[in-house]
């Protein structure tokens, strides 16, 4: 644990932190930081400045990424991991930006059993090993593109959390203490009432694509837990309380626990 902290402290002593007036600017702008507390914004502060100096952005095309968003996304990034350390983003090495939603290919199986080729819209998307894509037009701040609570930077860095220990399944690597079928027990029974509330077209309170896979539900749910806590609680306690765990952080009580 020294020996990180000391190249972290080296690596900022040598190529500096985030200019404090671009930290601010980016602070501002980003209501969902404004319960951190003054120790807690310099940590995440030190954070998004190690990010920055390990992962390269890129612009999609002829999109240029300018360091006001390299900042935005990397605070936003960080916030999961504020109180997890930035070597839970080892092992790869790019974020790519679009200007906008960009276009992937898909298959889709019907009941037939066809598989028809399709292309998907995206927003973000994360590569297990591989890059991190984003849509700057989802991803701005303030942008809420899947409405109040959604945040496609925090979606996308928590799949990258989930894939830790292989495929992104809704299982990210729990911490020593944390009770694995606790967990599975709070997820999988608000998966399952989710997936009832869309059956009988009942307001979801979150992002409706949380049903898609227990992979989804932890994404979307992690959204939740930054930018509305209040509402996570409400709907789901139980998964509040593992992802309070997990993230070790409690947004509605003070941040560390």
């Amino acid at each position: 644990m020294l020996t990180r902290l000391w190249r972290a402290w080296h690596r900022l002593s040598k190529r500096g932190r985030i200019p404090a007036r671009r930290w601010q600017d980016c602070v501002a702008r980003l209501p969902l930081l404004s319960s951190l507390s003054g120790a807690e914004l310099s940590r995440l502060h030190e954070l998004a400045s190690l990010l920055l100096q390990e992962k390269t952005f890129v612009g999609a095309g002829e999109f240029q990424v300018d360091d006001s968003m390299r900042v935005c996304v990397a605070a936003q990034a960080c916030l999961p991991i504020l109180n997890l350390g930035l070597d839970y983003y080892a092992g790869w090495h790019e974020i790519i930006v679009y200007a906008d939603t960009f276009v992937v290919p898909a298959r889709q199986l019907d009941a037939a059993g066809v598989v028809h080729e399709t292309r998907r819209a995206l927003s973000g998307e994360s590569w297990g090993r591989g890059p991190l894509i984003l849509s700057w037009a989802d991803a701005r701040p303030g942008a809420h593109p899947h409405g109040e609570g959604s945040n496609v930077v925090l979606h996308e860095f928590a799949h990258k959390l989930d894939m830790l220990n292989g495929a992104a399944n809704g299982m990210p690597p729990l911490h020593a203490g944390m009770e694995r079928q606790a967990w599975t027990q709070a997820l999988t029974q608000a998966y399952a009432a989710l997936g009832e509330a869309l059956d009988q077209d009942r307001d979801t309170g979150i992002d409706p694509y949380a049903a898609e896979s227990p992979a989804e539900f932890f994404a979307v749910t992690s959204e939740v837990f930054f930018e509305a806590p209040q509402r996570l609680r409400q709907l789901y306690p139980q998964v509040y309380r593992q992802l309070s765990l997990f993230y070790r952080q409690d947004p509605l009580r003070g941040r560390r626990i």
